[in-house]
């Protein structure tokens, strides 16, 4: 009896064990909860978490590993290469994640919308009102400066050409400040910053709001072991979690996903190619620099790249600061007639756009910039290295 007991501990042991000696391979999560206060942000990771995991134990018993992110370039980046098997994020990352397959599952019942702020002594009482005055604004890859930039565009201008100076901030709540040491003249932040400063008693008005789109989502990575409508059921149907989830389509994300940083459609000085074209140059004997991070490289990336990452802090915007970034033109072939392909991670990505640059200010002369980088050479089915 007692060896059958302690047979019956092992077996249970076992099975606790099984996701993470090798049974099923731990899902990746990442959850971003957004830009606002610190504290918040905490709150949300926290809530997230929950919800996915208890989700998650009723669909498949493998383990999770669970991060939370700061950095919604990062996770934009990481969407295209999909590193992960889930993604909790804005409405831009998941339309990010849509655009390169994953699934969208369940939203926040409420939406999000980006509002244009001014003191409620302002003169300003429309966006037209703010032309040539001064913009805090959360940093470029939060939603609510996607949201802004397409009323702004919407206006035919741009947020560079619409305000005279933009200050940054890491957190919506921290804009508030700006407004009272008057170093802004407006603000860009979510609704739901705005009703809360409203209901706190500060003396504020919105002079603007965007379209709406959705609030956190869940997404996941095509071919998951896991069933989208039974985790979706789960999701929406927890009756321990605080949050209120509704299901969503892709549609829901069609106008903030056309929203990003695209780059150019031409780089003076060199050649735009193609997927077929870079595999042909590579035939010829030039050298394809995959610029993206080294985690998204060793997820999968062309066969014969080379990793030569692109660390980029500049704008987004053709005339970029190249001062402000990192690369290491050593990794590059000394030869400078030597031809080389730049890419990174599509459309939307910068890297190679940078990259092709600062190659050419350094004297190559045989520059070809891969605009639909990994993704287009993914999708036209040539040889992959790395993990699928």
């Amino acid at each position: 009896m007692r060896i059958k007991l302690l047979l019956n501990r092992f077996a249970a042991l076992a099975v606790l064990a099984w996701p993470l000696c090798g049974g099923a391979q731990p899902l990746s999560v990442v959850i971003n909860p957004g830009d606002q206060a610190e504290q918040s942000r905490f709150a949300v990771f926290n809530e997230w978490k929950q919800v996915v995991e208890q989700s998650i134990r009723r669909e498949r018993g493998a383990g999770l590993q669970i991060t939370q992110s700061n950095d919604a370039t990062a996770d934009l980046s990481a969407t295209r290469s999909r590193l992960n098997d889930l993604v909790v994020a804005p409405a831009h990352v998941v339309g990010s994640a849509v655009r390169y397959g994953y699934l969208p599952v369940a939203t926040l019942e409420k939406p999000v919308q980006a509002v244009l702020v001014a003191p409620q002594s302002s003169a300003i009482n429309k966006l037209s009102d703010a032309a040539g005055k001064r913009l805090g604004l959360p940093q470029q890859d939060s939603v609510v400066t996607y949201l802004l930039r397409g009323e702004v565009n919407a206006a035919n201008s741009t947020i560079k050409k619409h305000f005279s100076a933009v200050l940054e901030s890491r957190y919506q709540d921290a804009l508030l400040v700006c407004l009272q040491i008057k170093r802004c003249d407006v603000v860009a932040v979510e609704r739901a910053v705005f009703d809360r400063w409203q209901a706190a008693g500060e003396p504020v008005k919105a002079v603007m709001q965007s379209k709406a789109v959705p609030g956190l989502s869940l997404a996941i990575k095509p071919g998951s072991t896991l069933s989208v409508e039974s985790l979706r059921y789960a999701l929406v149907n927890n009756p321990a979690s605080g949050l209120k989830l509704q299901a969503v389509a892709a549609e829901a994300f069609d106008y903030v996903a056309t929203l990003g940083y695209f780059t150019p459609r031409a780089l003076e000085g060199a050649t735009l190619v193609d997927a077929p074209t870079v595999a042909k140059l590579m035939q010829g004997g030039a050298q394809l620099i995959d610029t993206r991070i080294e985690a998204e490289y060793k997820a999968g990336h062309a066969a014969g790249a080379k990793s030569v990452p692109y660390n980029e802090k500049s704008a987004k915007e053709a005339d970029f600061k190249a001062e402000d970034d990192k690369f290491d033109l050593t990794q590059l072939p000394a030869d400078k007639k030597a031809s080389l392909v730049f890419a990174c991670n599509g459309p939307e990505c910068w890297k190679s756009f940078k990259a092709s640059q600062v190659a050419m200010k350094a004297g190559y002369a045989k520059v070809y910039w891969f605009r639909g980088g990994f993704p287009e050479w993914r999708a036209a089915g040539y040889k992959i290295e790395g993990a699928p």
